[in-house]
């Protein structure tokens, strides 16, 4: 695996290799492709030509796990260099699995950790490496009621004040700079919140390290996705967006096919 924003030498390869930072492992992650010029937004206003169909789903989703399937983004909706997940990324247990005491920046650490952004675990998810960098993005639909989700968008929206900045220990001791601040997301769905997110810290032979999360989360009607973009090289800003603006277009298509399949 190649990170080109980091070249590790020497020493600093063996620390990260103990860390489980060079390489990837067997749990399910993913990753988008980044384009070269991101869609502009577009509108993901409802328009249904019937009644909604009454859910018999707990979350109050009226799609089919087919449906809620066809939902995730893939591949072929961001473009190369991004592909089917290789498997976990090993950073996240290096660098997300950590502890702090600054009040509720733990909860954030334990939700990227094991990507319940929304506040539970997915209902499907996908995710998608990018080969030229080593990112990865995980890409969720989620099954929580909208007021559920709400809560954790307001939640999520106290975040960048909260936990503005603040220290994290990981389990090898490593001593994190944690840094969050608002990222703006296009104008779509019905509630988002975006954070940008940074994991700074320098190993004993003085090289830094540095794992940068892009975070979204995304209402659309009774439904919602979260993901993360995150690489220790950086992420690109563009597969963000994207992901975004492709995502809450293909929910909302497949909400309005799931008021048709009566």
């Amino acid at each position: 695996m190649r990170y080109d924003g980091i070249r590790p030498r020497g020493r600093l390869l063996t620390f990260l290799t103990g860390l489980g930072l060079l390489g990837v492992g067997g749990s399910a992650a993913l990753t988008l492709k980044h384009p070269e010029t991101a869609p502009q937004p577009l509108p993901t206003i409802d328009r249904p030509s019937q009644g909604p169909r009454a859910s018999a789903r707990p979350d109050g989703s009226t799609l089919t796990d087919a449906q809620a399937q066809a939902a995730l983004i893939g591949q072929s909706d961001l473009g190369a260099p991004w592909t089917a997940t290789r498997g976990a990324a090993t950073w996240r247990d290096g660098m997300l699995k950590a502890s702090t005491s600054a009040g509720e920046c733990q909860k954030l650490l334990d939700a990227l950790y094991t990507d319940r952004l929304l506040g539970g675990p997915a209902r499907v998810a996908v995710g998608l490496d990018d080969a030229d960098t080593d990112a990865q993005l995980r890409y969720q639909i989620g099954a929580r009621r909208p007021s559920d989700v709400d809560a954790a968008l307001d939640w999520l929206r106290t975040m960048p004040a909260n936990c503005a900045r603040f220290t994290a220990t990981t389990q090898q001791d490593l001593q994190e700079d944690v840094q969050v601040t608002e990222l703006a997301l296009p104008e779509v769905g019905d509630a988002r919140q975006g954070l940008h997110i940074t994991v700074s810290a320098t190993t004993d032979d003085d090289q830094d390290i540095r794992l940068t999360l892009d975070v979204a989360t995304v209402r659309v009607g009774d439904d919602a996705f979260a993901f993360t973009n995150g690489g220790l090289g950086g992420v690109a800003g563009d597969a963000t967006q994207a992901a975004v603006q492709v995502g809450a277009l293909r929910l909302a298509d497949a909400r309005r096919q799931g008021r048709v399949d009566v």
